[in-house]
């Protein structure tokens, strides 16, 4: 067959990417057409995306791809993070600039939330992990700080959507995105409108949801004209990146396994058919996402390779410029274990510096703090691989069987050293890949839409004999398990 290509657009909290995916009947390659920084604007008011710069970034994606590919390109997608949204009037037009999760501006609301409801009324109707940045604090945030602003809203769109929308004129919502904003009824699939009208938030604005590998339509006129691309249809992926990359798991279908998909942050858990919501779930915070072909992306948010970028960071800041491989080649030499953080300890969600917030946190634990790069870098590394056995563990206690394999995909699958911490923690195997696991995904689910791929099982075979897929066997379980002792310690 002739050549036939997809273009999944994959943007993450550093960066975005235009990739294409070339299928030539037999592998699927990815290859990436364009790539940009995907950095916030901090105004006055607050901490913002530079959403037109990224779809700026997206057209010209497309118009590269159709240069070099012409009419073989036949589909188009976007993923992205979770929780962040735009809002429309009628007229179609952005009322404010979508605000960045990590701006504070929902600091307590949280928490008023659980207060005035109850955690458990939260949880039970949404089955979302409680997260100070998930949107439906972010309304609530909008409704206090600026009275008037969602009556003038006619659709609330996540980041994606509106991506979408732009694109192709639709104003709907995926459901894997829409799941991310703890709004959603995971059982029914559609917005928990009860709860929103509890929280005292309207639901006028709520889009008609839609599964992934939804067809929205051709390329708007005026896109197409600006891009060059008359012909290209507009797909929903599994619009959360995350829901993309679990898409994108090489599995085998003979062993039960949990998937990291690891990036900014990790995301780890289990596919289910169906959502587990109970008081057991609630007190550990797991959380009950929609995935593919009506699956649940059973997992915990851990803050993930974050910690990493905001040391580097850092470090630039006071005029030490290291790379992810020089910082990772310092963390293998550095002291084992010589200190211990929780990843997930609200301190490192967003502080002005990181290396003071885990020095901060180590004297409050009386530990020694880190003091070079490759000693920072390595607690970070460590604690994060201890920080997923302990999710392990609570996954397998949960569903009463023992998950035999870890498979992570994403980007870091590249940090070598993050992957042998984590089978030497979890004393699992650990499959390494794809690296493009999102990308994959996306791509996939716009195959599977057009008729390429029968389904999911297909996808993933293909992704399998397309990938380079690395395995790491546990090492020095005994010396792990002694410092998972201490973690338990701290988080205890």
């Amino acid at each position: 067959m002739s050549q036939q290509v997809y273009i999944a657009f994959d943007l993450g909290a550093e960066s975005g990417r235009a990739v294409a995916g070339v299928y030539d009947g037999q592998r699927l390659e990815l290859r990436t057409m364009h790539r940009f920084p995907n950095t916030p604007l901090r105004l006055p008011d607050a901490l913002t995306w530079n959403v037109l710069r990224q779809y700026a970034e997206i057209l010209q994606g497309i118009s590269l791809t159709v240069r070099e590919y012409g009419d073989a390109v036949r589909s188009a997608g976007v993923d992205t993070w979770g929780v962040d949204f735009g809002l429309l009037d009628a007229r179609g037009t952005l009322v404010t600039n979508p605000v960045h999760y990590r701006d504070h501006r929902t600091d307590g609301i949280m928490e008023m939330v659980q207060t005035m409801v109850g955690a458990d009324t939260v949880y039970d109707a949404t089955g979302i992990q409680f997260m100070p940045i998930n949107t439906i604090y972010q309304l609530i945030a909008i409704q206090q700080q600026h009275p008037g602003l969602l009556e003038l809203a006619d659709k609330m769109l996540m980041m994606p959507d509106l991506f979408h929308y732009w694109l192709s004129g639709a104003r709907l919502s995926e459901r894997t995105i829409a799941s991310t904003s703890q709004m959603l009824d995971p059982r029914t699939g559609e917005w928990a409108q009860d709860l929103l009208r509890h929280v005292g938030l309207p639901t006028h604005f709520l889009p008609e949801i839609v599964p992934p590998g939804t067809k929205l339509g051709k390329l708007r006129r005026a896109v197409a004209e600006e891009t060059g691309a008359p012909s290209v249809e507009v797909i929903t992926p599994g619009s959360h990146d995350t829901a993309s990359a679990v898409a994108a798991v090489p599995a085998d279908g003979k062993h039960d396994f949990a998937y990291i998909s690891s990036g900014t942050w990790s995301l780890m858990g289990v596919e289910l058919s169906e959502p587990l919501i109970n008081a057991h779930t609630r007190t550990l915070n797991f959380t009950n996402e929609g995935g593919v072909f009506n699956t649940i992306r059973f997992l915990r948010n851990i803050m993930g390779l974050w910690l990493v970028q905001e040391c580097r960071r850092a470090y630039a800041r006071e005029g030490q410029e290291y790379t992810y491989e020089q910082l990772t080649q310092m963390a293998s030499e550095a002291e084992p274990f010589r200190a211990i953080i929780d990843p997930d300890n609200r301190a490192f969600l967003s502080p002005a510096n990181m290396l003071e917030a885990i020095r901060t946190d180590c004297a409050k634990s009386g530990q020694p703090a880190p003091e070079t790069p490759g000693q920072f870098v390595r607690c970070c590394l460590e604690s994060l691989a201890l920080r997923y056995r302990w999710v392990l563990e609570q996954l397998e206690s949960l569903m009463g069987k023992r998950l035999q394999v870890i498979h992570v995909v994403g980007g870091g699958t590249q940090n070598r050293l993050l992957c042998q911490f984590t089978a030497d923690a979890c004393n699992r195997a650990v499959l390494a890949g794809p690296v493009e696991a999102t990308a994959a995904g996306n791509v996939l689910l716009q195959m599977i839409a057009l008729g390429e791929l029968r389904g999911i099982s297909d996808g993933r075979d293909l992704v399998g004999r397309s990938s380079e897929i690395v395995e790491y066997a546990p090492q020095n379980t005994a010396a792990w398990d002694e410092a998972y002792a201490r973690f338990l310690q701290l988080v205890e």
